[in-house]
């Protein structure tokens, strides 16, 4: 039986483990001394670059939680003075709150929720942004980066979360935001940093960031490198195992021409869990009434299979780009990237749709399954810089995008997998079902497992042209502008044993921004702003869940691009010195033209839905010792029009008008802050609040809101070493992070305690 199309040398993980400890050992007897830290308050106001996009050779303080300017050129402006909600998560705030994955960094930005999926991607990386699935709208130092894909940070500077509609910036979907992954790249000066962390649960993960520089220090080289292990706090049998390296080469560090080349690999292989399954009302319910998990008295509970489920995945990108200072006031930049992802799965999902939770106390062990692959191609030209002209200054950004992308799906056939009534628990049925209180993931499959080559191609080409500017009318008022159009166009040609099929959808849209911003006073602004958005079908590509008829066998449908509008007025201040950022903003996000159901196998651009919302943070310091990043956000959500009830055009009964989104929390709240002790010792800690979300548009499935806490404190033992010790989920807290519409909700890790030692030369 072949399982898998990815090749992952079994070894690979240990060898890169053994690589970097030889390295360390290197990069110990080489360097001896580490720049002194800079830890005086701030002066003047000056504006830095995180350096994704201009690649100067200046060193960048990375110690602050504060961020005063993104990294991308199409931000005209300063954060405080640009007219929307923009949230930065910094290398120090990654660094203290121990993330190594996407889902963990996010963490620290409350309106942000993930969401489980059944198909397509459903370990996967599923951001929803103040209410709307984001899974397309991720993006790497401003390209998009597409495909089912869970996301390490090993390689990642910063990340970047941009709040309301977003198609502007880049281009279709972007409903409710937009989240932009900053690459570290070389730097004009050498150094090692590395780290291994010793965690319960068996968790092993080393790390390495070498930097190089050569030619006369006007090249540089950087490697960083990565391999991670780990079970899983409070979960029976699951494990995630994954290893990456990412070099990147600089040259024309400091002169006007700057030239990068960079590759990414990750790959991973796990036994992946799909959590706990909802049980039913009564056991005579033909639908959930309002039902949340159910592990039948023991959250450690594992549903799966270890004879059948696994899932593996890859990611491979590789970047040329070429950056020319035309004159002082004028750059040119073009990034060429080219990028493959895939995943390869069997998984158990814990189905009760026979309702056999509440009957007989049993699981069906449905079994899913995908192979796929997603490639990208982009070219991206941009012109940037500023410019006086009719006596005001305007700071301007212009591109052109040219972009080619392609998913083949197919999978694998599971037999038997036929939704069977478990009268019985322990291992029947030839595995199939289980028991809900007491489930063996050790027992024997009977089944078999068939490649199945069967499957859809999609293809979509997109062009777009766009322009931002930032008007300076006088020193006190800015008007900041943005204009793109976009043209997607998508084909997806299915095999299937009854034939083939093809459907095709063209779309053109033009997507706009304009906020208008007051600065009573230089260390402040007070803003007015609207954006639109527009989310053609098939924007996805086929690798996920949107909604999108292209995949649903629709028989007539109407595929206008979906259309988003936000209004937002919002303040933002920098305090105590400049070192404290704080931000405020209210606003209303309404979707129209959305397409629902209307009739069996047709849908149609009529439905409505709408967020009102408060969001509040801060980041920096307080005081030279105290650092702070937190945030709150409430999200008043409504399904104003939803058309009728239903899955992949199959019409169900109720109506889910007036009620709340799915994976809309109403509150969310994160605070994280560290203190320092002495100059060798900090403490820290953070406090994380969600409020029950619901999995489904008709509010009948839901997991229940938590407060979870975490603890670290760090202790710089030399000036080369630090010793770092996070305790996450402090309280053991047992607690669900994803909630899907029908079966089950995905559960967090329990406590786990994380020993870090890190090499700094």
């Amino acid at each position: 039986m072949s399982r898998t199309i990815l090749k992952i040398p079994v070894s690979s993980p240990r060898m890169l483990a053994s690589a970097i400890g030889v390295a360390l050992s290197a990069g110990s007897a080489a360097h001896l001394a580490q720049a002194a830290e800079n830890t005086e308050p701030k002066g003047e106001r000056n504006p830095i670059s995180l350096g994704a996009t201009n690649i100067t050779g200046q060193e960048q303080d990375n110690t602050s939680y504060q961020v005063e300017k993104a990294s991308s050129q199409k931000y005209t402006a300063p954060l405080v003075d640009t007219p929307r909600s923009v949230t930065v998560v910094p290398q120090q705030v990654l660094k203290d709150t121990a993330a190594t994955s996407l889902q963990d960094a996010l963490r620290t930005v409350p309106g942000i929720t993930f969401g489980a999926g059944e198909g397509g991607n459903p370990q996967g990386d599923r951001p929803f942004i103040r209410g709307f699935d984001a899974q397309g709208d991720t993006y790497l130092d401003g390209v998009r980066d597409t495909g089912g894909q869970s996301r390490e940070i090993f390689d990642i500077e910063s990340i970047e979360v941009s709040k309301g509609p977003n198609s502007s910036f880049g281009g279709r979907g972007s409903a409710g935001g937009s989240l932009n992954l900053v690459s570290k790249t070389p730097q004009a000066r050498d150094f090692t940093n590395g780290g291994f962390t010793y965690g319960s649960d068996q968790t092993r993960r080393y790390v390495l960031d070498v930097n190089r520089q050569f030619l006369d220090d006007s090249a540089a080289f950087r490697l960083n490198l990565m391999s991670h292990e780990q079970n899983v706090a409070g979960r029976d049998a699951v494990n995630y195992d994954r290893w990456g390296v990412a070099p990147s080469l600089t040259f024309g560090l400091g002169t006007p021409t700057r030239v990068n080349l960079s590759y990414y690999h990750m790959e991973s292989d796990d036994l992946p869990d799909s959590g706990i399954p909802y049980g039913y009302g009564s056991s005579t319910a033909t639908a959930h009434v309002h039902d949340k998990p159910n592990d039948g008295g023991d959250s450690n509970n594992f549903y799966g299979l270890k004879s059948r489920d696994f899932r593996k995945t890859r990611a491979d990108i590789s970047t040329f780009s070429i950056e020319h200072d035309l004159n002082d006031n004028m750059t040119l930049k073009n990034t060429l990237r080219h990028g493959s992802t895939g995943q390869d799965y069997v998984l158990t999902q814990p189905d009760d749709s026979k309702f056999n939770v509440n009957r007989y106390g049993t699981v069906w062990r449905r079994a899913n399954s995908r192979v796929s692959t997603t490639t990208t191609t982009t070219n991206q030209t941009d012109l940037f810089g500023s410019f006086q002209a009719l006596g005001f200054k305007h700071t301007y950004s212009t591109g052109l995008e040219f972009t080619g992308e392609e998913t083949r799906v197919s999978g694998y056939t599971v037999s038997p997998n036929a939704n069977p009534v478990c009268t019985t628990a322990k291992g029947s049925l030839g595995g199939q079902c289980t028991s809900l209180s007491n489930p063996n993931p050790d027992d024997a499959w009977n089944g078999s497992i068939a490649r199945n080559y069967n499957g859809t191609n999609t293809k979509a080409t997109s062009r777009a042209a766009y322009v931002f500017d930032t008007i300076e009318l006088d020193p006190t008022w800015l008007l900041n502008v943005g204009l793109r159009y976009d043209t997607f166009d998508t084909e997806a040609n299915t095999n299937a044993v009854a034939g083939r099929t093809k459907i095709k959808d063209d779309s053109q849209f033009f997507n706009w921004q304009a906020g208008l911003v007051w600065k009573p006073v230089e260390n402040g602004s007070i803003y007015a702003s609207y954006a639109t958005s527009a989310t053609p079908a098939g924007g996805l590509i086929g690798e996920g869940s949107d909604g999108n008829p292209l995949s649903a066998g629709a028989a007539t449908s109407d595929l206008q691009p979906e259309e988003t509008v936000n209004y937002e007025l919002g303040t933002k201040w920098d305090l105590f010195h400049d070192r404290l950022s704080l931000t405020a903003a209210i606003f209303r996000t309404e979707k129209k033209n959305t397409r629902i159901l209307v009739d069996a196998l047709t849908y149609q651009n009529a439905g409505e839905s709408q967020v009102d919302g408060i969001e509040l943070s801060a980041s920096g310091k307080i005081t030279e010792q105290w650092q702070v990043f937190a945030g709150y956000s409430y999200l008043d959500s409504e399904l104003v029009k939803s058309g009728l009830n239903g899955r992949n055009g199959v019409v169900s009964s109720g109506s889910s008008k007036g009620n709340q989104m799915p994976n809309t929390p109403k509150n969310s709240f994160s605070l994280w802050t560290t203190y320092d002790i002495t100059p060798k010792l900090t403490i820290g800690g953070g406090a994380f609040y969600v409020d029950q979300v619901y999995g489904d548009v008709g509010n009948t499935v839901y997991v229940p809101s938590y407060t979870r806490y975490d603890a670290m404190a760090s202790y710089k033992l030399t000036k080369n070493v630090d010793l770092q010790l996070n305790v996450q989920n402090l309280t053991d807290k047992t607690y669900y992070d994803k909630a899907f519409s029908t079966h089950f909700a995905n559960q967090a890790a329990g406590r786990t305690a994380l020993l870090t030692t890190s090499f700094h030369f």
